[in-house]
């Protein structure tokens, strides 16, 4: 570690933000970070941390210096872990290549007006209800529609997948909390068993079936083909189903947001919704060629961890970055990432939050929270163990629980 490059910090920073009441608000904490320590060593993960949007803007746009491969710093990485998450350039050009070819390929005009039916269908089951879990009623079972049907292939049972991909979830903090890693490998080896049939009995339609018709000419491994549909699904779920959470609390707990929301431009303020506060919180790649960062020589082999929610936050980049501006534009936020790594179903992620919020907006603009939202104890991934939210209006003494 490079001598006098960070100032001290107290106490431990990290696991300071999973306390419940900084998990509610992170973002005071991460200016700190940015303030005091913007590039810092943490022991416990033996990794470089980067705070500000231009230190983890060049780490994710460099894949010659920084690897989301770690085998090119000498790791030895098992062959389940191969994907098109982890692959880099030029391997992992041709995966990526296939499943673009694979998403433009489908009509996802079609798709997209069969999911906003059944949004207005889920939405005309809730609204007669005292009140409902955002999280549990709709952005889930609507997430994991959304994207098997985009797969082609039939939805699991929620009560199975749901729980199986949050242990997953909780596994990408392993290393700050290493009791976390063994359910997550074991989870994933169940989602792997479960994703194992779709190539050797493909669908007719979707994703996978042309994934599958022209995986031959391809040239991509077996082993990575399935690996990156397991990826896709699990991505594409979690992605989706926090993006839909975080947002609706946003949407639903700053004063004035839901009805602004209505009259802003709708793809600008869904990608301001996912600056404000993203799911992907932080990223990780491996130095593989000594590089100067933010005052710090990174050294080949060190770890980096980027904490994008700190970055998407960051004043340097975004005037006045704690307010929620619906209108903002452009915004250069690096909620699904940068680089030969960023998130290939972004754009179908805008229109499924879109949809939502929209329907959410315009139709129920009495919508509100009665109790305050619950964050999962996750740091790579944020989002929500539940929200409760009705449709109706307000009645005369209500107060929001707490």
């Amino acid at each position: 570690m490079e001598q006098g490059a960070v100032q001290a910090i107290a106490g431990d920073p990290l696991l300071d933000l999973a306390r419940p009441e900084v998990l509610r608000d992170p973002y005071p904490a991460y200016a700190r970070l940015r303030e005091t320590a913007p590039v810092f060593w943490h022991e416990l993960l033996g990794s470089w941390v980067l705070t500000r949007h231009a230190d983890c803007l060049a780490v994710l746009t460099d894949s010659a210096r920084f690897a989301s491969d770690w085998r090119r710093a000498g790791e030895d990485i098992p062959a389940p872990l191969l994907s098109v998450q982890t692959l880099d350039p030029p391997e992992h050009t041709a995966i990526r290549h296939l499943l673009l070819d694979g998403f433009r390929a489908q009509d996802r005009q079609a798709l997209h007006e069969r999911l906003e039916s059944e949004v207005r269908t889920l939405f005309a089951g809730l609204e007669t209800r005292p009140s409902f879990d955002f999280v549990g009623d709709l952005a889930e079972p609507l997430a994991l529609r959304f994207i098997t049907a985009f797969l082609g292939v039939p939805a699991p049972d929620l009560d199975w997948f749901v729980p199986m991909s949050r242990t997953v979830v909780d596994g990408m903090d392993a290393g700050l909390w290493p009791e976390k890693n063994e359910p997550a490998v074991t989870a994933r080896a169940e989602l792997a068993a479960y994703a194992g049939g779709w190539l050797a009995d493909p669908p007719k339609e979707g994703l996978i079936a042309y994934v599958a018709e022209h995986a031959e000419s391809s040239g991509v491994e077996e082993t990575i083909l399935r690996n990156s549909l397991r990826a896709v699904l699990h991505a594409g779920y979690e992605s989706a189903s926090r993006l839909l959470g975080n947002a609706a609390a946003a949407l639903l707990t700053t004063p004035g947001a839901l009805d602004a929301f209505r009259t802003a431009p709708l793809a600008t303020a869904v990608d301001e919704l996912v600056r404000y506060d993203a799911p992907v919180q932080a990223d990780a790649r491996v130095c593989v060629e000594d590089t100067d960062l933010g005052g710090v020589t990174i050294r080949a082999g060190d770890p980096v961890t980027l904490l994008l929610g700190a970055a998407n936050h960051d004043p340097l980049r975004f005037a006045r970055p704690t307010e929620l501006r619906l209108d903002r534009a452009p915004n250069p936020h690096l909620g699904f990432g940068r680089g030969a790594h960023a998130c290939l179903g972004a754009s179908m992620a805008i229109r499924l939050a879109g949809s939502v919020l929209a329907t959410l907006a315009g139709r129920y603009p009495e919508a509100r929270a009665v109790a305050e939202p619950c964050h999962r104890r996750n740091l790579t991934l944020r989002g929500l163990d539940r929200f409760e939210v009705t449709l109706r209006p307000r009645e005369a003494g209500e107060e929001v629980r707490t």
